[in-house]
C-alpha cells in the first residue's frame, strides 16, 4: 500500500479531525480528492483505491468524519450531522487552502457530499457518490440503524471479524475468511486489554434516535440537483444494494441525464471500489478530469 502522511485539522468548535494524505504521483498538477467513508466507517476504507487514485497524479485526502477512526469525539452528540460534517469538510479545505476538489463519498459521504454542494458549490468540480442517492431505502436504512451505536461482546479479533462477516456477507459474497479480518481491522480498535472495540463514537447513533422515523425518509432530491448540475457526477451502484434500491438510481439517472454510471455486480451496501467494475470506473471517470 501506497505510503500516506497523516494530516490533522481543527473543526470550528475546537476538534483534532484525522486525514490519510495519499500524495500524487509526478507529473501536470491534477485536482485532488476529498474521500469520505460511511456512517460507521473511516478513512481506511479507501486504502485500496486511494493508492492507486495518487497514482495517476493526484494528492487524495481520506478523512476521518468527527466521531471516528482517529477524528476526536464530539462534546456534543448533537453534532453528529451531515451538515455539521461538510462545515467540517470546508475548514479542511479552507486550512490546506484547497479552493476545488474531486469528491468521492461512500454512503453517508455521498450525502455529506451534497451537503457541501448546498454550502459551497464552487468547491465541487466532480463527484463519485458511492451507493447512496438523494432518497434511501427504508430497508436498508432500518438496517443500518438498528447495529449503529449498539454495543458489542467481542473478545477477540476472530470474534471482531466474525461481528463484521455477519452485518455483511450479504453484501459482499466473496469476501474470504482473511478478508474479513482486514476488514475487522479497519473498522475495530484495540481497547483496554487489547480487545477490540468499534472505531467509533457509539454517540453518532443519538441524533437518529433522537429524530426517529423521520430519520428513515431523507428527501435531498433538491441537493443532489445542485450537486449534478453543470458538472462531472459518476454514481457507483452495488448490484443489490438495499440502501440504493434500482428504481432510486433510475430517478437519479433521469433527473441527472448526462451523469455516468455502473453498476458492481453481485455487491450491495456499500462497493468497496476495489472491486474491478467500480475500480475500472471510478479511475476511468477521473482521468477525463483536470
Amino acid at each position: 500500500m501506497t505510503a500516506y502522511a497523516e494530516r490533522r485539522w481543527t473543526s470550528a468548535d475546537g476538534l483534532s479531525l484525522f486525514a490519510r494524505d495519499y500524495g500524487g504521483a509526478d507529473g501536470p498538477a491534477r485536482l485532488p480528492v476529498i474521500a469520505i467513508h460511511g456512517l460507521t466507517r473511516n478513512s481506511a476504507d479507501f486504502d485500496a483505491i486511494a493508492p492507486l487514485i495518487a497514482q495517476g497524479g493526484r494528492r487524495v485526502l481520506a478523512i476521518d468524519v468527527r466521531g471516528r477512526g482517529r477524528s476526536d469525539r464530539a462534546v456534543d452528540p448533537m453534532t453528529y450531522s451531515p451538515a455539521i460534517y461538510a462545515r467540517d469538510v470546508l475548514t479542511l479545505l479552507d486550512q490546506a487552502g484547497i479552493d476545488r476538489a474531486v469528491f468521492l463519498g461512500t454512503s453517508m459521504g455521498g450525502l455529506i457530499t451534497m451537503a457541501i454542494a448546498a454550502l459551497r458549490r464552487k468547491a465541487i468540480a466532480a463527484a463519485i457518490i458511492n451507493d447512496v442517492g438523494p432518497e434511501v431505502s427504508p430497508v436498508g436504512l432500518a438496517r443500518i440503524a438498528a447495529y449503529t451505536g449498539q454495543p458489542v461482546d467481542i473478545r477477540d479479533w476472530a470474534g471482531a471479524a466474525a461481528h463484521v462477516k455477519g452485518l455483511n456477507a450479504v453484501a459482499l459474497p466473496h469476501y474470504t475468511d482473511a478478508d474479513w479480518d482486514a476488514f475487522a481491522r479497519r473498522t475495530f480498535r484495540e481497547g483496554a486489554g487489547g480487545v477490540p472495540v468499534p472505531d467509533y463514537d457509539p454517540d453518532i447513533a443519538v441524533p437518529i434516535r433522537a429524530a426517529g422515523a423521520r430519520a428513515l425518509v431523507p428527501n435531498l432530491w433538491p441537493l443532489f440537483k445542485r450537486l449534478s448540475r453543470g458538472r462531472p457526477v459518476l454514481l457507483v451502484h452495488g448490484e443489490t444494494s438495499d440502501l440504493l434500491s434500482p428504481g432510486i438510481a433510475a430517478r437519479m439517472r433521469k433527473a441527472a441525464p448526462r451523469m455516468a454510471y455502473v453498476q458492481v455486480p453481485g455487491v450491495g451496501h456499500a462497493p468497496m471500489l476495489d472491486e474491478p467494475a467500480a475500480r475500472a470506473a471510478v479511475l476511468g471517470f477521473l482521468d477525463e478530469i483536470d
